[in-house]
C-alpha cells in the first residue's frame, strides 16, 4: 500500500507504491505531504526490492535532497538471507534524474554529482548493486522511485561568460573568459580550470600570470597537461570581473572545451566552505 512520508519544510515527498522486482522495480508517486515544523535535508521513500535465486531479498529506498551542494542521491537498503536473517547493506551504483519527462541529473551512488536544478517532482532511476554484510547477500537491479523537492534553487554567486562557443580543427582561437562574482558573500578567490579532451591533441595556452599547464608525474617529472589550464584568481569582486584570455590549438582532432570554477564561501573552519560551477563548454566543428 502507498506509505506517507514524513512532513519536511524544505522537501516534500511523493509516497511510492514499492513493486518486487527481478531485475526492476518502479515507484509510483503519492499526494505529497504538508510543510511541518521538522528538520531534513534528505527525503526517502521505498523504490523496490531485488529477489535473488534463493529467495534472497534488498529492499532499496531511495533518498534525494537539494540544496547549496547539489542535488544528492543514496540508495539506503535492507539485505534479506534466503533464511530470512537480515543484514546491513553496502549499496553503489549510478542514477538518474528526471523532471517533466526530461533528464536534470546524473551521477554515482551515493553521491552529489550534479547541481541542483530546483523544486519539482523529479523521477528517480537507480541500477543498484546490493551486497549485505556479512556476505551472503550479493544482487543487481534497478529501482525507480518519485521524490518531490521543494527547496528552492540556490542563488548563483558566481558565473562564467566566454565570446566564444566554436573551435575549429588546424587552427588556434583566442577565447576571452570572464569570470563574475555576483554574492558579497564569501571572498574574491577562486581556481579556474579549463579542460580539453586529453587524447585530442588539443593545447591550451595563455600569458596570463595566473595561470599554468598543470604540473603532473612524480618529482623530478616536469611534464605538464598541455590541453588543461588551471588559473588562480584572487580578486573577484560584485562589480569587478575577471577577465582571462587563452589560446587553444587544435590539430587534425576536434575537442570540446571545458570550463569550471572553485570557489569559497563564509562559514568559519568548517570543512566544506565553497562550491564548483559548471561553466560554459566551448565545442568543435569541422566544417
Amino acid at each position: 500500500m502507498p506509505t506517507r512520508p514524513r512532513s519536511v519544510p524544505i522537501l516534500a515527498g511523493a509516497a511510492v507504491l514499492c513493486l518486487s522486482l527481478v531485475p526492476s522495480a518502479w515507484g509510483r508517486p503519492g499526494p505529497a505531504p504538508r510543510p511541518g515544523g521538522e528538520s531534513a535535508a534528505t527525503l526517502c521513500a521505498p523504490a523496490g526490492t531485488l529477489r535473488g535465486e534463493h529467495d534472497q531479498r534488498v529492499a532499496v529506498s531511495l533518498c534525494a535532497g537539494g540544496g547549496p551542494r547539489g542535488l544528492s542521491v543514496s540508495a539506503p537498503a535492507t539485505c534479506t538471507s534466503g533464511t530470512g536473517t537480515r543484514y546491513s547493506c553496502l549499496t553503489s551504483g549510478t542514477w538518474t534524474a528526471r523532471r517533466g519527462g526530461t533528464t536534470v541529473a546524473s551521477g554515482a551512488l551515493p553521491g552529489a554529482d550534479a547541481a541542483y536544478p530546483g523544486p519539482g517532482t523529479y523521477e528517480i532511476t537507480a541500477a543498484v548493486h546490493a551486497r549485505s554484510a556479512p556476505e551472503g547477500v550479493d544482487l543487481r537491479g534497478t529501482v525507480r522511485a518519485a521524490l518531490t523537492l521543494t527547496a528552492p534553487e540556490p542563488a548563483a554567486t558566481h558565473r562564467i561568460e566566454v565570446d566564444h562557443r566554436v573551435l575549429r580543427p588546424g587552427a588556434t582561437t583566442t577565447l576571452t573568459y570572464t569570470v563574475h562574482r555576483d554574492s558579497d558573500a564569501g571572498d574574491g578567490s577562486a581556481r579556474f580550470g579549463l579542460i580539453g579532451e586529453a587524447d585530442s591533441g588539443a593545447e591550451l595556452a595563455t600569458d596570463d600570470a595566473r595561470c599554468v599547464n598543470p604540473l603532473v608525474g612524480r618529482h623530478p617529472s616536469t611534464e605538464r597537461l598541455r590541453h588543461s589550464l588551471d588559473c588562480a584568481l584572487t580578486d573577484l569582486q560584485p562589480g569587478r570581473p575577471s577577465t582571462v584570455r587563452v589560446r587553444v590549438t587544435l590539430k587534425g582532432a576536434c575537442s570540446t572545451v571545458v570550463s569550471k570554477l572553485g570557489y569559497w564561501m563564509p562559514r568559519g573552519q568548517e570543512v566544506f566552505t565553497g562550491g564548483m560551477l559548471v561553466g560554459p563548454a566551448v565545442g568543435c566543428d569541422r566544417a
